[in-house]
């Protein structure tokens, strides 16, 4: 358990009021598992239909049985927590190169630097502090202190682990919409693979403040581990539902790449983050083509997730907004 320190958080989402209210984590998680409306799926026992509809009707799927140890999630959770709760200007002095820190929005440019949207003010800003490992320059990397070490030590065993796991669910969907094997082997990155760890301050003022507004991920894939808090939820049906923290699941959804590989056939969920009052923390892994991979869509443009992520990039900085995959459809 974690005393509270408010000095642990960027100037802007500080509050006066240091109480946070205690959730029983038990009968959260009993009050959910018979309502949870996320399809779910077995990777142990992969159904190419069942993984198929989720992808078509859904965009996000429960991953349960993917082999991950619970000890890493929780080891993994905890280190996060302690350099979330180091003080703000330290945590701004720590981490650089391989391993950022940012807070106020979740775009990110190659360096790892926050891209700020032209509005930018405080009352407008996302309520989310976080840490960018780009999992493909972590190897010769080495920081000089202990806590930030065993960080990465533990984010490359799940960088490891989250490979396999999607590069099994990427062979299923190839395998569902017929992609060339060969073809479809460069698509997916191990090398472009990075995690996020992210925390989401208290907030007295949860009914007008979002920790993420809504989006869609430009990834093929992203993968979330959610603690027991809750506030993610996913646009379905023309109304918001929430996905549920359920313990030793994963959290799967298809990204905007996904979607233009498969011709439009997958969707690229819409979802955002409700803060409550109470932190919450989560730890997402997303995996892209390369950068000089060129995605052929008959619905889009050939593009390179180079071409997209300048794109977006040049929006968010222009527009305060990501356009997304609107600005590649063939009739634009």
């Amino acid at each position: 358990m974690y005393k509270m320190n408010y000095e642990s958080y960027p100037p802007p989402f500080r509050q006066e009021n240091n109480h946070i209210q205690n959730i029983d984590t038990d009968e959260t998680t009993n009050q959910v598992l018979d309502l949870d409306p996320i399809p779910l799926i077995d990777l142990q026992c992969l159904d190419l239909d069942q993984l198929g509809e989720a992808c078509r009707d859904w965009g996000i799927f429960r991953l349960v049985n993917h082999g991950i140890p619970d000890t890493l999630l929780s080891q993994l959770q905890d280190q996060a927590k302690k350099l979330f709760y180091l003080s703000f200007e330290s945590k701004q002095a720590l981490f650089t190169g391989p391993v950022s820190y940012f807070w106020g929005t979740p775009a990110l440019s190659p360096s790892g630097s926050a891209l700020l949207p032209l509005s930018s003010a405080p009352q407008n800003i996302n309520w989310v502090e976080g840490f960018n490992v780009r999992l493909g320059q972590l190897s010769p990397f080495q920081a000089e202190e202990p806590m930030l070490d065993s960080f990465r030590l533990l984010m490359e065993e799940y960088g490891m682990h989250l490979s396999i796991t999607v590069s099994t669910i990427f062979k299923a969907t190839a395998k569902n919409l017929n992609l060339d094997p060969q073809k479809s082997v460069s698509i997916l990155s191990k090398s472009s693979g990075f995690i996020r760890a992210y925390r989401y301050p208290f907030c007295s003022k949860d009914n007008d403040t979002w920790g993420l507004n809504v989006h869609t991920d430009s990834s093929l894939f992203s993968v979330l581990y959610q603690d027991h808090i809750g506030g993610l939820e996913v646009f379905k049906d023309g109304k918001w539902l929430d996905v549920n923290p359920i313990p030793n699941s994963l959290i799967v959804n298809i990204g905007d790449m996904m979607q233009a590989i498969s011709d439009d056939e997958y969707i690229s969920v819409r979802h955002r983050v409700k803060v409550k009052k109470q932190e919450r923390f989560s730890i997402c892994y997303f995996v892209f083509p390369d950068e000089d991979c060129v995605i052929q869509s008959s619905k889009y443009k050939p593009f390179t997730y180079g071409d997209f992520r300048a794109q977006v990039q040049h929006d968010i900085k222009s527009l305060g907004l990501k356009v997304g995959l609107e600005r590649f459809k063939v009739d634009h």
